[in-house]
């Protein structure tokens, strides 16, 4: 990311991974493609809404798998990137696959990071999960559907997909909740979250009464609140971003029929910068509030200390980072 980019809100990222042309696709490509009803979503216990889903949102649907010669862009990256150690890794891992026949080396195409295929897998994670599920020798991810739909599935499986078992769903909070326990590493069975008052929002998936669950707050307080399951989790492991696990899990559900994310968003609040990150972090800091050394990334310490913070101010401590909570950490340094 370029100093001083913005990363963008939860609901921008939503706005575009959940558009209508999107989900109306990918109904089509659920109804079209005889490779996810022929087995394999049975097979690996995934269903196949939630392959499409995560199908449209790497590859949008295999037209848009990159461009770069990933050998060559693996090699540039290991000799100067910043991740120098981990690009020779998956350089020698994508020679490898050259090596036992699964890609010529001219067919080897992807990103400029080297995810490569109409799955985005990277060397190493093709060489752990990739499958050749038409039988030809070859595992194909760049032009095989049911290698690409097998691939998707196997590596979720891999990753500890329950079969059977919501991802999770949209919730209502309580008055009075403790927002201190909205965080992935607090887990609690469904039925405790519902004598904490917790409500499913209507129109979603049952959970299951046992089932370990967290909650997920991507916008603090004022916006839409989730209940995530083992099967979001293993969502992450594609890509650990809860923004990204909440538009594979919410494509998937709309290809599939159900509603689409219920509760409003902040929209008043613009995204941080790197930079007004760095900010936030060394305004804490400043007030003894430990958010960590400030490398601009809102983790687990860093929301910790914004709530500090919030508490102090009587504000609802749900650690989110806005522009708002920004303004309002400048205002109070000033004045001191």
């Amino acid at each position: 990311m370029a100093h001083g980019a913005t990363m963008s809100c939860t609901w921008t990222y939503l706005d575009g991974a959940l558009n209508e042309s999107r989900v109306n696709r990918g109904r089509e490509q659920l109804n079209t493609q005889r490779a996810l009803r022929g087995g394999i979503s049975r097979a690996y216990g995934v269903p196949p809404e939630t392959i499409v889903a995560i199908w449209a949102m790497e590859s949008n649907f295999g037209s848009n798998i990159g461009s770069y010669n990933v050998i060559e862009a693996l090699a540039t990256l290991a000799w100067h990137g910043r991740r120098a150690t981990f690009a020779r890794e998956q350089l020698l891992a994508a020679l490898k696959i050259i090596d036992q026949g699964d890609a010529a080396p001219g067919r080897l195409i992807g990103s400029w990071a080297g995810a490569m295929g109409q799955t985005q897998f990277m060397p190493t994670t093709f060489a752990s999960h990739a499958v050749d599920r038409d039988g030809d020798g070859r595992r194909d991810l760049w032009t095989s559907l049911p290698d690409i739909f097998a691939s998707t599935a196997g590596y979720l499986h891999d990753m500890g997909w329950r079969a059977g078992e919501p991802w999770g769903a949209e919730v209502l909070l309580p008055t009075g909740f403790d927002y201190e326990q909205a965080e992935l590493t607090v887990r609690k069975p469904v039925a405790e979250w519902r004598r904490l008052g917790i409500r499913q929002a209507s129109g979603t998936r049952p959970l299951p009464d046992q089932a370990e669950a967290s909650v997920l707050l991507p916008a603090g307080y004022r916006g839409a609140a989730f209940l995530v399951l083992n099967n979001f989790r293993s969502i992450l492991r594609y890509n650990n971003s809860s923004s990204y696990g909440l538009a594979v899990a919410y494509l998937s559900d709309r290809i599939a029929g159900l509603p689409g994310i219920q509760g409003g968003w902040p929209r008043e609040e613009r995204s941080l910068s790197r930079d007004e990150r760095f900010e936030l972090q060394r305004l804490l800091a400043g007030r003894g509030h430990a958010a960590g050394t400030p490398d601009g990334i809102i983790g687990a310490n860093t929301r910790s200390a914004i709530r500090t913070f919030q508490k102090s101010q009587n504000l609802p401590a749900d650690g989110f980072a806005s522009s708002t909570l920004l303004d309002r950490l400048r205002a109070t340094a000033s004045a001191s």
